[in-house]
C-alpha cells in the first residue's frame, strides 16, 4: 500500500528542495569566487606548429608552445616542425592494423628470448 501525499506533505517538500537549491548555490557562489587562475603561469607564445608522422609522413597543424629550429612549408606558409614517431594516423589502436615498429631489435631479441617456451 502506497502511502498518500497530503497537500501539507507536497508544500514541506517543496520547501525543503528550495533550501537545498539556496544551499547549493551558495556553495558555488562561494566556490567560484574562491577558485581564480594564477596569473603568470600559463604559456603566452601559442602559435600554429606543423607535426609530422616520420612513421607514414603525415602532417598536421594545432597550436602549441614546442620550441624546434626545423620549418616545414604546408601550402605556402613557414611552420615550425615537430617530429613524432607515431601519431594517431600511425598508432595501431586508431588505424585498426597490427603494424610491429622495430626499434633498435627489441622486437627480434624479445622473440628469441621466448622462442624456448614455444611448443
Amino acid at each position: 500500500m502506497h502511502p498518500q501525499i497530503t497537500y501539507v506533505g507536497c508544500l514541506r517538500l517543496r520547501v525543503r528542495i528550495y533550501q537545498l537549491n539556496s544551499f547549493i548555490n551558495k556553495i558555488l557562489k562561494d566556490y567560484k569566487s574562491n577558485s581564480k587562475m594564477k596569473k603568470g603561469i600559463h604559456p603566452e607564445n601559442y602559435r600554429m606548429v606543423a607535426f609530422k608522422d616520420m612513421s607514414n609522413g603525415d602532417v598536421f597543424l594545432t597550436k602549441s608552445t614546442a620550441d624546434t629550429k626545423e620549418t616545414l612549408d604546408v601550402e605556402g606558409v613557414d611552420y615550425p616542425l615537430i617530429k613524432l614517431e607515431i601519431s594517431r594516423t600511425s598508432h595501431p589502436f586508431y588505424t585498426g592494423k597490427s603494424k610491429l615498429i622495430d626499434a633498435a631489435g627489441r622486437i627480434k631479441k624479445l622473440k628469441n628470448k621466448y622462442a624456448k617456451f614455444k611448443k
